[in-house]
């Protein structure tokens, strides 16, 4: 009987392994034994139940806080050791770094970690060089290093953070892909979609932009609202729709924009939803300017539901986007290009319906979940027969 290895795939906080890699866990557990390793609490306990897997609790912070750093790293290290799994495989920053070390020193033999967008990105001065300082650190210690796409690929070997032979893009990029069985319109959907259509008071004559995600500066609010606000005083029947929490610790946005969000009658603001689906079907275009991303879900999804998308010409947009087939493609911080984009889709109907028809195929042939699982299934297969051999 061939051996079960054992295999401990972790995140900063619970909440990614339940959302971005969703359904995945438990497909690999089907091929390996599967610990998830995240800071406690009851998400964590979701988790277990969800994917069918046991889970661990180590507490980790996103923010730098070198003496509980230190605990994470012993305590991971410790873990690694008594369960001696085959491969650690890290998502997100700080899990990155703590869980790299940890498995260097604890002899683990194959280390992987997925970068899904670089904070350092955006950042200036001591706070980037350390940042950087960071990612080498936790490239030098894995094994092997997948950027969630091509474009972060190519800013990683650009600015030399570790050697090219280290790097693989897996399929065409993202690191869960999407399930576009659960993200597609359905008659369900259809019902939901009208009645919340009628609960938000959205006339049928309103084109409606949508916003999904954390309201928070590097999402591009700020220049959202803007070129709202100068769209609404050209367009009588135009609305925003915005699908996210605010994070005020956290990169907040202006207090004016803040305030113009909560008093505008044609911005409408729902928070945090558990689904997002009814949304999109009550939507006609993706509004997506954000500064930095990884490999972002959220126009994946709205292409699902047959949305064309305005994003930023920033890592991962710009390879789920393609200029005028299924969106636009802007410059980041650009109020007056985001304006005329999100006016383009409005005015230029020959084109927004050429997108629209081509958007959810886009999505399918690409970014289907299936083939991704399979793809990092046999890098898994790769990987252990290769540290065997070796």
């Amino acid at each position: 009987m061939a051996p079960r290895y054992k295999i401990i795939r972790i995140t900063t906080v619970p909440s990614s392994l339940k959302v971005l890699l969703r359904k995945q866990l438990r497909f690999m557990s089907a091929h390996y034994e599967i610990l998830g390793v995240s800071s406690p609490g009851k998400t964590l306990s979701e988790v277990a139940e969800q994917e069918g897997i046991r889970t661990t609790g180590i507490t980790m912070t996103r923010a730098i806080t070198p003496l509980e750093d230190l605990k994470a790293l012993w305590s991971l290290y410790r873990l690694f050791r008594q369960e001696k799994p085959t491969i650690v495989h890290t998502h997100t920053p700080k899990a990155g770094v703590l869980g790299m070390i940890a498995g260097r020193l604890a002899g683990v033999p194959v280390r992987l970690h997925t970068v899904a967008g670089l904070p350092l990105m955006e950042a200036t001065g001591s706070k980037r060089t350390l940042l950087e300082k960071v990612e080498k650190i936790t490239y030098a210690a894995a094994t092997k290093v997948y950027p969630n796409s091509g474009n972060l690929s190519t800013f990683i070997l650009n600015n030399k953070f570790c050697a090219p032979s280290k790097i693989k893009v897996l399929g065409n990029g993202s690191s869960n892909g999407i399930d576009t069985s659960f993200f597609c319109r359905t008659g369900e959907l259809e019902t939901a979609g009208a009645k919340l259509k009628s609960e938000l008071g959205i006339a049928d004559n309103e084109f409606v932009f949508v916003f999904i995600g954390r309201l928070v500066r590097d999402k591009g609010i700020e220049e959202l609202v803007e070129a709202f606000s100068r769209l609404k005083l050209q367009f009588s029947s135009v609305r925003l729709l915005l699908v996210g929490p605010f994070e005020p610790k956290l990169d907040p946005i202006s207090e004016k924009t803040a305030q113009l969000i909560r008093t505008d009658e044609r911005i409408t603001l729902v928070g945090f939803q558990q689904d997002v689906r009814p949304y999109y079907m009550i939507s006609h275009a993706l509004a997506f300017p954000s500064y930095r991303e990884g490999f972002p879900n959220v126009p994946m999804q709205a292409g699902c539901f047959d949305l064309p998308s305005v994003v930023t010409d920033i890592n991962g947009c710009n390879e789920i986007i393609r200029e005028k087939e299924n969106g636009l493609i802007i410059p980041t911080k650009d109020v007056d290009s985001l304006e005329s984009a999100m006016k383009r889709l409005m005015q230029d109907e020959d084109l927004y319906l050429h997108m629209k028809k081509q958007a959810r195929r886009m999505i399918v042939e690409r970014y289907e979940q299936q083939l991704l699982w399979n793809i990092i299934l046999k890098e898994y297969q790769e990987q252990i027969q290769h540290a065997t051999l070796s």
